[in-house]
């Protein structure tokens, strides 16, 4: 950090300036910088799960989208279709995080760059992290009945939205 040289005047004077360089906030050796990208990553592991869920209910269930995937199945009996409820639950679920945890990766880039208080940035992080995961298991793994998953929903929106609008105040005088 840099701090910027003023001269104080008497005791009203309002401290000095902190200028963060970029390349010291984006290092592992800032928590927050650190805790947003383990966080990431344990929702991009999270996602491409999804795949590999949505790939197991169409084995489990014989029903592919193309008909060159039926080569995949021994003994024939797969077939074509798109409207199996298992196999739309999980793709539903996937395309759910496809609209939401992006927004929530680039708004907390930007919430990492106004050098946010660790403990509230980390709290934040874990909290939209763990409502998209539970989201997902009541979604598309145990479904359970509304409004659990409505909830978790709205905890991952409400959090996207703190995050933005902290970041907005921060930034708002561009």
């Amino acid at each position: 950090t840099v701090a910027l040289k003023e001269t104080r005047v008497d005791d009203t004077t309002p401290p000095p300036k902190v200028i963060h360089k970029m390349a010291d906030l984006l290092t592992k050796d800032n928590p927050v910088f650190s805790g947003y990208v383990f966080w990431s990553l344990i929702l991009m592991l999270k996602m491409l799960c999804l795949y590999f869920l949505t790939v197991r209910q169409r084995f489990r269930k014989k029903v592919f989208i193309s008909p060159e995937d039926l080569f995949f199945v021994r003994g024939g009996g797969g077939e074509v279709r798109n409207d199996d409820d298992d196999v739309e639950r999980v793709r539903r679920a996937h395309r759910n995080d496809l609209e939401n945890i992006p927004l929530f990766l680039v708004a907390g880039l930007f919430y990492v760059l106004t050098c946010p208080s660790p403990d509230v940035a980390l709290n934040l992080f874990r909290v939209y992290a763990v409502a998209r995961i539970l989201h997902t298991l009541v979604y598309a793994v145990y479904p359970v009945r509304q409004p659990v998953r409505a909830v978790l929903f709205f905890v991952g929106l409400v959090v996207t939205l703190v995050i933005v609008v902290l970041s907005l105040v921060t930034f708002h005088h561009v």
